[in-house]
C-alpha cells in the first residue's frame, strides 16, 4: 500500500514538476475517493437525527432497563433501514489511509533528503525543494527546524532506504567528505546503523556552509519546562502549516459536530464530541510540528477540501430532500 501511494505520488510529481503540488493533487484525489462513504455517512446521520424525538421517548421509557433499551433502540434502527455504524465508517476508514499517507510521504521524504546528504558530502550546496515559504519541504515548517537534513532526521531513514542510497554511489568517487571512512553496504545495517550515521553526521561538519545553516541564532534559544527551542540561521518556515493545520482542524470538527449535534444529545455523546474537539486539533499541531512540511501539506489540504465537501454534500442532501418533500407533498393533494 505504501509503495503504491508512493508511485502515485511520484507520477503525479512528473507532470506537475513539484512536490507540493503533486502533495495538493494527491490529497484531493484522496478526498474524491472517499466521497461516495462521505455522502452515506451525511445520510445516515440525518435519518438518525429525525429518529431523535422517537429515541428519547425510549430513553424515558426505559431508563432504568439498559438492556430492553438497547433491543428497542435495534429493533427501531432496523425498522428505519438505519445502520448507525454506516456514519463511523469514513472515520475508521480515514486512519489507515491516513498512516499509508504518512508512510508513502516519508519514503519521498527520506529519498530527497538523502539525495541533500549526497550534496553536502561532497560539498556542494543542497538543491532544496522549495514551495511557497517553505525552504525545504522534507523538512518542518518552523522557525526550530533546519531546511537541510539533521541527524535527528537522518535517524528517521531506514536501512533499506540507506543501502539503497549507498548503492546508487559510485563506489570508486564516493562523496569526499566520507571517501575516506570505509563504508560499505554492510555498514547500513541495522546493527551498525546508529554508528555510521554518527560517521557521516561528524564528516557533514567539515562543510562550513551547511555547519553556518543549521546552527542556532545566539540569543534565540527559549527554554520550556521539558524541552528547549532554538531558531535556527537557517530555518525552514514559518510556523503556518503547522498552525493551519490546528485552525482548520478546529474549525471541520465545529463543522462536523454541527451536523452531528442532532444525533449526540446524550451525556456520553456531549463528552466524546468534546474530547474530539480538543484532542484533533492538538493532535495535528504537535504531528504537523514533528514531521515534514510536506506532511503538514496533506493535512491542511485536506481539512480545507474535507470542508468543502460537506458543505456540498449537506446542500445536495437539502435539495434531495426538499425535491422528495414537494413530490410527496403533491401526491397528497391529488
Amino acid at each position: 500500500m505504501n509503495e503504491f501511494l508512493y508511485n502515485i505520488l511520484a507520477w503525479i510529481q512528473s507532470w506537475t514538476g513539484s512536490w507540493g503540488l503533486a502533495v495538493i493533487v494527491f490529497t484531493v484525489m484522496i478526498r474524491l475517493v472517499l466521497t461516495p462513504l462521505d455522502i452515506k455517512s451525511r445520510v445516515s446521520m440525518r435519518k438518525t437525527s429525525k429518529l431523535q424525538p422517537q429515541l428519547q421517548a425510549l430513553q424515558k421509557k426505559y431508563a432504568n432497563d439498559k438492556e430492553k433499551l438497547n433491543a428497542k433502540t435495534a429493533e427501531l434502527y432496523k425498522k428505519e433501514h438505519i445502520n448507525p455504524l454506516s456514519s463511523c465508517l469514513p472515520l475508521l476508514l480515514t486512519w489507515p489511509i491516513l498512516i499509508a499517507v504518512f508512510a508513502a510521504m516519508r519514503m519521498v521524504a527520506n529519498k530527497e533528503l538523502l539525495i541533500q546528504l549526497g550534496q553536502i558530502l561532497n560539498n556542494e550546496t543542497p538543491s532544496l525543494e522549495k514551495f511557497l515559504w517553505i525552504k525545504n519541504l522534507w523538512m518542518p515548517d518552523s522557525f526550530f527546524a533546519a531546511s537541510m537534513p539533521v541527524k535527528s532526521t537522518l535517524q528517521q531513514i531506514p536501512t533499506e532506504q540507506w543501502v539503497e542510497w549507498f548503492n546508487t554511489l559510485d563506489a570508486n568517487n564516493l562523496p569526499a567528505l566520507i571517501k575516506d571512512l570505509g563504508l560499505t553496504v554492510e555498514s547500513f545495517d541495522k546493527s551498525t546503523l546508529a554508528a555510521t550515521i554518527e560517521q557521516i553526521v561528524t564528516a557533514m561538519g567539515q562543510n562550513t556552509d551547511y555547519m553556518n545553516a543549521v546552527a542556532t541564532k545566539a540569543g534565540w534559544s527559549f527554554n520550556l519546562l521539558i524541552t528547549q527551542f532554538s531558531v535556527i540561521n537557517s530555518f525552514n518556515g514559518w510556523l503556518l502549516l503547522p498552525i493551519l493545520s490546528a485552525v482548520s482542524q478546529i474549525a471541520m470538527t465545529k463543522i462536523m459536530g454541527t451536523n452531528q449535534q442532532p444525533a449526540a444529545q446524550n451525556q456520553q455523546g456531549a463528552g466524546t464530541g468534546k474530547f474530539m474537539q480538543y484532542f484533533f486539533p492538538i493532535f495535528s499541531l504537535v504531528i504537523c510540528l514533528s514531521y515534514s512540511a510536506s506532511f503538514a501539506l496533506y493535512w491542511v489540504a485536506g481539512n480545507l477540501v474535507s470542508m468543502g465537501q460537506t458543505f456540498a454534500i449537506n446542500k445536495y442532501l437539502d435539495k434531495k430532500e426538499a425535491s422528495a418533500a414537494a413530490v410527496a407533498g403533491e401526491g397528497s393533494v391529488k
